[in-house]
């Protein structure tokens, strides 16, 4: 048996409610592949920073720095400003443990209509590889003159050749190993520094991996083209901006972005990684049962793929995947099923043997 801790950070709404089944179906299927988890839960959320005037506390990496990865739910909630609750728990995570690279992957799935005309299950199937920790989301810069009619804001971005290049790497080893196309998401038209910085970059790396098609899109017409055409599309790499923006773009284009996952890397293992679905907190059904477990559980395949368990990562996507081509599915995807109808039929699955 090979055993895991995971660190888990159910967080705020709905991301209490969707961990557990994350877990249960981790459980179901690790134990048909030799693996065990042990969870340690940690109350970090808006609830606390309300009670207690910060997210976490202050030794809160140090408590989760020796886990093996961390799952997490869902932040933020109506009176706590989101830059308070970002800052003070996901962004000191990201940053302090390197987790430099947003893998999200984007799919059309069997019993998720997408509203695009013609994008059937199948049609969509691509990654968006978002550079995780400097970028346009930095610390630096300021406020002046605050409520004068002069005043002004400074936000600076930080682009590194270090970090540029190490999160453009990575994703083209992720086209090599799927379609061989990167498309890099740019604005070096407009923005005169960062971005043809970032070109040049992109360019140097496309000389070392020439087995992959390379393509520049600027991120207005590639946001636009996403929605006209994403099965044209394979790996797509960009900045902590324009990633963000365009991962939830392609998760709408799929039908929901209410089952998207996402993993946020330390490639070399040096610290644990974090995955999340991406769906937020969701105040508004909070506490009645109606949240799709579906993202967390995505997320959860793909920190047993981390792992170094693509096998049960596979099968914990299939069995997911399964219960909702079966019929199987949430309000929020013009379904019926509670969480728990869900996470029962996903775990009858596993039972039954299915994705094997």
């Amino acid at each position: 048996m090979t055993g895991y801790r995971i660190a888990l950070v159910p967080g705020d709404g709905i991301g209490t409610e969707v961990l557990p089944p994350a877990q249960a179906l981790l459980d179901a299927v690790g134990r048909r592949h030799g693996i065990t988890f042990t969870y340690d839960s940690f109350d970090w959320s808006c609830e606390r920073y309300l009670a207690e005037g910060a997210m976490m506390p202050a030794d809160g990496l140090d408590q989760i720095r020796g886990h093996d990865a961390v799952l997490l739910g869902a932040v933020g909630w109506p009176g706590v400003p989101d830059h308070v609750s970002l800052w003070g728990l996901l962004i000191p995570i990201r940053r302090e443990f390197q987790q430099y690279v947003n893998l999200r992957p984007i799919k059309v799935l069997q019993g998720v209509p997408s509203p695009l005309r013609g994008a059937e299950a199948g049609d969509v199937d691509l990654v968006v590889v978002r550079e995780n920790v400097e970028g346009e989301y930095s610390e630096i810069g300021g406020r002046m003159g605050r409520g004068t009619a002069d005043e002004l804001a400074v936000q600076e971005s930080v682009f590194t050749r270090k970090g540029v290049t190490r999160v453009v790497e990575y994703a083209y080893a992720q086209a090599a190993g799927r379609g061989r196309h990167l498309t890099s998401a740019t604005k070096s038209n407009g923005i005169v520094h960062t971005m043809p910085f970032w070109d040049e970059l992109v360019a140097e790396a496309a000389l070392r991996h020439p087995d992959v098609r390379t393509d520049k899109e600027h991120i207005d017409a590639l946001c636009a083209k996403l929605v006209l055409d994403p099965g044209r599309f394979d790996v797509i790499v960009g900045s902590n901006l324009f990633g963000d923006i365009l991962s939830d773009l392609a998760a709408a284009v799929a039908g929901s972005i209410g089952v998207a996952p996402a993993a946020n890397l330390n490639p070399e293992r040096d610290f644990p990684s974090m995955f999340e679905p991406v769906h937020g907190s969701a105040p508004d059904i909070a506490g009645q049962g109606r949240a799709n477990p579906l993202g967390a559980m995505w997320s959860a395949s793909m920190m047993l793929d981390h792992l170094g368990h693509p096998e049960a990562g596979a099968e914990l996507l299939d069995v997911a995947f399964g219960t909702l081509a079966g019929g199987v599915s949430t309000g929020d995807l013009g379904g019926t099923a509670t969480t728990d109808e869900f996470t029962r039929a996903a775990l009858d699955r596993v039972g039954a043997g299915a994705g094997i």
